[in-house]
């Protein structure tokens, strides 16, 4: 992944090398079709969904795609998430894996439907 900063999310993903490309793209499609209201931006030149603050980030790395949903959904999916390497927010899923899709969804749904109880009060 180039080193410069991107202002949009379709620059990021010119970047990303063709070996993560279809991973990114398909994890892309996912988070829209499971937070149909968040936006999407670039923070910390990463791409993000925002939706009343960000819900979540993801981002393509030499050897996984680093996924961010903050720790409450890594907390909340611990179990599901033991096989793979984590940190407080973290998880990564290494390209030589088969790319948990499910589990993907699972968490940006949790974590939208977070977002959505807090801004409905």
């Amino acid at each position: 992944m180039d080193k410069k900063k991107f202002k949009t999310v379709d620059a990021y993903f010119q970047s990303v090398p063709k070996h993560a490309l279809v991973r990114m793209e398909i994890i892309r499609k996912a988070l829209k079709e499971v937070a149909p209201l968040a936006e999407e931006i670039i923070s910390y030149n990463m791409p993000a969904l925002r939706y009343h603050g960000i819900l979540m980030y993801y981002a393509e790395y030499e050897k996984h795609i680093g996924f961010y949903a903050v720790p409450s959904t890594h907390k909340n999916f611990s179990q599901e998430l033991s096989s793979y390497k984590t940190g407080k927010g973290s998880v990564q899923f290494p390209h030589d894996k088969d790319l948990p899709l499910e589990l993907i969804k699972h968490m940006a749904a949790f974590r939208y439907q977070e977002k959505l109880d807090e801004v409905s009060g």
